[in-house]
């Protein structure tokens, strides 16, 4: 909302401030600046000042930013010895001023009240227009008007600072972050929400970033708030900005930039780069629970603020109903991120390699959720139930007659059996049929009659229940097992047959007349849901040379047909028919699609594979089918 006359507007709020300008006849202030979102850069202009100094910032932006610069250097903002302060007060008027100082109103009025920025002069208070709340000293840090006026002097003398990959080396070695999110906060780009288009084509190759990797970058800084970003930066740049234009500035200031990074956030372990693409390229993940933010959960499940401590929600009532909140919304990204890691699990255990500092946190990370799901405090959606219970004397019946107590009371009806809560709010004009919402507390949930009849009657959209029965299930024992058990030499991958279920390789090298390297293919084209060349290299160790024999050899033995499908990213099939997919999900062969559990209406995808079975136990079944003559055909 920086209209565009927003820093001519900047400058009459500082003329105004300073005493050197005037409103003309008929005004009573210098007026609003944009939506009124400024004051914050006060004392942060150094967040300004990198991006207008940095690498790969677009021309016409530099350009904005260095006249944005300019116009504060000349206001009382810039001056360390102006005495602002901000706060907020009643709407009486737009501005006043005399010798003790002025005071100006920064936003429109909301509820006859309106922020506002004041500077003192003299000893005494300026005056004022309506009591203030909460005076708050305005921040200092780098950003004098010399240090403004000498980096834009430098940016059009000189140009864009240089980029050095070493200095994002070093950021993310000492932050743990990822070489994506390294790389946009050496250039003071630091994630939240995207205003402005992503990083050009032209951009990412001075960075040496695709696509996908500056989408993943922005999404793990996506948490940072507005004030994390400018304080971040508010004094990371030199006392004299011409060192960013020396050999050792990029180095310097990234090892500012990390020092100000550990003292706000924290270090954590750095994630292999090859590690976080697996993670990216995985459709679970949001953007509240991106690749970095998963991986890292994994590394370190023990001291992770979600993963390792508990959660004692409550029930409250809003605008929609009842919802589950506990302090900090903790609950809210608990169950996000229970969703996510549970997504991610399946990809963790099959997709990484053995050693892999990810993939070796799995055991500890599923035991860390099995601990937090026993806690009796611990309360969380439970799904939606069919329209037949939704009125309160279906619920009283399934769910007796006792209400839920928590912490605040509420006004719809609510009936607690100990492991299930279900609550229907009152039918009113506005909404005559009330949905019911339903709770679970997972330290109570297992095989029982309570637990069948939550389950029959919350019987859609429980995808975190699902998560708790994932997580309890035999399939995750299983993993754990696998895992934990050192199965795999370093290096290894469980998709590799030949390594993960070398007796099922033997057996159809003999059964078809083939060699190693085509019995392994064949089970990963009958096993795996997505066995596209360029992963079945990686798990295998071959080169394409070594993949083109193999897969010729299966051709050759009339198991497998050639052809060239849309976004199958292989050359060799299962024969028989194939389903579509739209984005995010993939196509698969019908046969195949049944075996994982892959969800189809007709000749389309809908969702993707049920894990049931490990990694060599599904090569072994998938065999054993073969074998008896129920094979792709």
């Amino acid at each position: 909302m920086w209209n565009w006359n927003a820093l001519a507007s900047l400058e009459r709020v500082g003329g105004y401030l300073a005493g050197t300008w005037d409103p003309p006849a008929g005004e009573d202030g210098p007026g609003i600046v944009g939506d009124g979102s400024w004051p914050p850069l006060i004392g942060r202009m150094a967040a300004v000042a990198l991006r207008a100094a940095a690498p790969g910032t677009r021309v016409e932006h530099r350009e904005a930013l260095l006249a944005f610069l300019e116009s504060w250097a000349a206001t009382p903002m810039a001056d360390p010895a102006a005495r602002l302060r901000t706060g907020v007060a009643r709407a009486d008027a737009r501005a006043v001023r005399d010798e003790r100082g002025a005071t100006v109103a920064i936003t429109w009025p909301s509820e006859g009240r309106c922020n506002v920025v004041q500077v003192r002069t003299g000893d005494a208070d300026p005056p004022e227009f309506g009591a203030p709340a909460d005076w708050v000293e305005a921040a200092r840090g780098w950003g004098d008007a010399d240090q403004l006026r000498r980096l834009v002097a430098l940016v059009r003398e000189r140009g864009p600072m240089a980029w050095d990959p070493a200095a994002v080396r070093l950021l993310g070695a000492q932050t743990g972050v990822s070489r994506a999110a390294a790389t946009l906060l050496v250039i003071g780009d630091a994630g939240g929400i995207r205003t402005l288009p992503p990083l050009d084509p032209e951009q990412r190759a001075v960075f040496g970033l695709s696509t996908a990797e500056a989408d993943a970058g922005y999404d793990e800084l996506r948490r940072l708030t507005e004030l994390d970003r400018l304080e971040l930066f508010a004094r990371v740049l030199p006392e004299d900005p011409a060192e960013l234009w020396e050999p050792a500035g990029p180095g310097a200031l990234a090892a500012r930039i990390a020092a100000a990074w550990q003292t706000r956030f924290g270090r954590a372990r750095q994630v292999p780069e090859a590690t976080l693409a697996v993670l990216a390229e995985h459709t679970g993940l949001t953007v509240h629970t991106p690749a970095a933010h998963v991986c890292a959960a994994f590394m370190a499940p023990e001291t992770h603020p979600l993963t390792g401590r508990d959660h004692d929600p409550w029930l409250a009532e809003g605008l929609g109903g009842t919802y589950c909140t506990s302090e900090e919304q903790g609950v809210r990204w608990f169950q996000e991120f229970l969703k996510a890691l549970t997504d991610a699990l399946p990809i963790v255990y099959a997709e990484l390699p053995a050693g892999d500092p990810v993939r070796a946190g799995l055991p500890a990370t599923v035991a860390a959720l099995r601990a937090r799901l026993d806690h009796p405090g611990l309360l969380l959606d439970a799904g939606y139930t069919a329209r037949y219970h939704e009125s309160a004397d279906q619920l009283r019946e399934l769910f007796g007659d006792r209400p839920y107590v928590g912490p605040i009371p509420l006004k719809a009806a609510s009936f607690d059996d100990g492991l299930s809560i279900a609550t229907i709010a009152e039918p009113s004009e506005g909404c005559p049929n009330p949905f019911v919402r339903t709770y679970f507390r997972p330290a109570r949930y297992g095989d029982d009659e309570r637990s069948a009849l939550l389950r029959r009657v919350a019987s859609g959209g429980a995808p975190v229940r699902d998560a708790v029965d994932m997580l309890r299930g035999d399939w995750c024992a299983r993993v754990v097992e696998r895992v934990a058990g050192d199965t795999l030499p370093a290096g290894g991958y469980e998709a590799d047959p030949a390594l993960s279920a070398p007796e099922t390789v033997a057996r159809v090298e003999k059964a078809l007349g083939v060699d190693a390297d085509a019995a392994a293919l064949y089970l990963q084209l009958l096993a795996i849901e997505r066995p596209s060349d360029r992963r079945v290299r990686l798990w295998n160790g071959w080169n394409a040379a070594r993949h083109r024999k193999a897969a010729a050899a299966l051709v050759a033995a009339g198991v497998v047909v050639a052809d060239k499908r849309p976004r199958a990213g292989r050359g060799v099939f299962l024969p028989g028919d194939w389903a579509k997919a739209r984005k995010p999900l993939w196509p698969i062969e019908v046969w195949k699609a049944n075996l994982l559990g892959v969800r189809r209406i007709g000749d389309q995808v809908w969702e993707e594979q049920v894990w049931r079975l490990t990694l060599p136990e599904m090569f072994a079944h998938a065999w054993e089918l073969v074998e008896r003559g129920e094979g792709p055909g």
